[in-house]
């Protein structure tokens, strides 16, 4: 058993759950959670929640998500007791070329180890954006589920960017963690290290504020043209011409195809629960699979999981990737930043939202669009570098992704939405809330604290050192193990977080992720 060194601090964090009789928003960021929770009040219902959170928290965590990226999102809608799934992933271009990607030998820093790519070009710049999602999807959520107005949605997100980032100690730290790529693009490094460095707010002064390039002016437009405008209109015109510029492989036609894909979900079966998982090219397939196994490898015998429970959740994390590997295929983690963000929302009726949104990286493929000022994705990173393969690199594909939002619906009537951010540890982390949640009958509150391992491709297991020793010990006798801190940064767990919907006692309640300084949980206001 390997231990890194742990984080100079030597604080205790916790983050309580917060429960309300009305609606609720989780999110990654406290303004987006504030401006999701606002629209609640407003009479807004969770998938109206969800899409105003979504496009504000693009604005203030710009490196996590946003109208550049794509995502998936699980909506269960209480009046039908259903569950449908809202896909829209990126897609690689129709002038995607795989020969644009040569392979030159030696392996990447992926947990895979796939082949490198020249100039690392499939992982950040130009060769690296494919075509976003996220705006389709939203709208088509809307347009399905929703009751407010496309401009009213948009409003906070608006708002925000009009204000400029503000920028906080983490938002130093983000920035700096890839200055060095970012100061690579032109329009990346006016907008992130506007004075030609990271800003950093002064030890007594007010923090400063960075304005977003265009963003607030296509925000502006995307609410007054309609969702159709990214694709067809005004914006899509600007963003192919800023790709033709800079030499990015998009084209009209890509945009103006693009089409996110709405199904109903079917439910999976675990213990005395119902999960409804997203289907398709996500980790949705792999957690069905690691709960199967988890059913026959965990005994519950306690109050609590201890070693034992921890080597089963292990073997059966091992067993699903072994699955998926052989089956599926799967997508290197070719950086530690992986960029993501989580939502939950649910209102007074018990409809429910998780949404996952992605840039892909962090700060995705470092190439902003001076035009438009949207920070692009870097999606051509989840296809293998290799030919012949089933998720390989080629035109007008979607590839395979490790996001994992999912609905779990208990016997006893209590519903949760769940999700998390943290490229391939999302589902192992999911993983294991669902069986804190069902198994062990947590609170939100204990299962967002109760540490966790991970397991997610390769051979070692990654254990909290919040772990008790005996448990620490039991598993490193099972497995190849390393125990580190569930630390800010580096952040080597995903960072997960789950809404409940009590009906019996009428009571919603959030849990958001715990180390993270800005993830939070808003109550609708009176």
């Amino acid at each position: 058993m390997s231990s890194l060194s742990p984080l100079p601090e030597s604080w205790t964090v916790r983050k309580p759950a917060v429960s309300t009789s009305r609606g609720i928003v989780v999110s990654q960021h406290t303004l987006a959670s504030k401006a999701g929770a606002e629209i609640l009040a407003r009479g807004g219902n969770a998938i109206d929640a969800a899409v105003a959170t979504g496009f504000a928290v693009g604005v203030v965590e710009p490196w996590m998500s946003g109208i550049g990226g794509g995502g998936y999102m699980v909506v269960y809608v209480a009046e039908e007791h259903k569950s449908y799934a809202v896909e829209f992933g990126v897609k690689s271009s129709e002038r995607l070329n795989p020969d644009d990607y040569p392979l030159v030998g030696g392996t990447g820093p992926d947990l895979f180890r796939w082949p490198t790519v020249k100039d690392d070009r499939n992982i950040r710049g130009p060769h690296s954006v494919a075509v976003p999602g996220m705006v389709a999807g939203l709208a088509q959520a809307l347009d399905t589920f929703g009751t407010q107005s496309w401009q009213d949605l948009l409003a906070p997100a608006t708002r925000l960017a009009e204000e400029g980032l503000q920028v906080d100690w983490y938002a130093t730290l983000k920035i700096a963690s890839t200055a060095m790529e970012l100061a690579d693009f032109t329009e990346s490094r006016k907008v992130f290290m506007p004075q030609g460095f990271v800003p950093v707010g002064e030890w007594a002064g007010p923090l400063p504020r960075i304005r977003l390039g265009k963003l607030t002016k296509t925000l502006r437009r995307l609410a007054d043209a309609g969702a159709t405008d990214f694709y067809t209109g005004e914006i899509a015109s600007d963003i192919v011409t800023d790709a033709e510029a800079l030499g990015i492989k998009l084209t009209a036609n890509d945009l103006a195809g693009y089409r996110p894909h709405l199904s109903e979900v079917e439910r999976t079966r675990y213990r005395d629960a119902e999960i409804d998982i997203v289907p398709g090219l996500t980790a949705g397939p792999t957690l069905r699979y690691a709960l199967a196994a988890l059913s026959d490898n965990l005994s519950v015998d306690t109050a609590t999981p201890q070693g034992r429970a921890y080597t089963a959740y292990a073997r059966s994390l091992f067993d699903a990737y072994d699955h998926r590997l052989a089956h599926i295929g799967d997508i290197p983690d070719t950086t530690t930043s992986s960029c993501t963000t989580h939502i939950n929302t649910v209102d007074r009726q018990g409809n429910m939202v998780a949404l996952t949104i992605t840039l892909l990286s962090l700060f995705g493929s470092k190439v902003t669009l001076p035009s438009t000022g949207i920070l692009m994705n870097n999606g051509v990173m989840w296809f293998d570098p290799r030919p012949n393969r089933p998720n390989s690199l080629g035109p007008n594909k979607r590839p395979l992704s490790n996001m994992c939002p999912v609905v779990l619906l208990r016997d006893d009537g209590k519903r949760f939405a769940l999700g998390g951010s943290g490229g391939r540890r999302i589902m192992p982390a999911v993983f294991q809330l669902i069986s804190f949640l069902t198994d062990y009958r947590m609170s939100l509150d204990e299962a967002i604290h109760q540490p966790r391992l991970d397991v997610s491709g390769s051979d070692t297991v990654t254990l909290d050192q919040a772990m008790a020793e005996d448990v620490l010990q039991t598993i490193s006798r099972a497995h190849q193990t390393q125990v580190v801190p569930n630390g800010v940064y580096p952040n080597l767990f995903a960072c997960p977080s789950v809404a409940c919907h009590d009906p019996a006692e009428h009571e919603n309640t959030g849990a958001a992720f715990v180390v993270s300084p800005q993830a939070s949980v808003w109550a609708e206001p009176d």
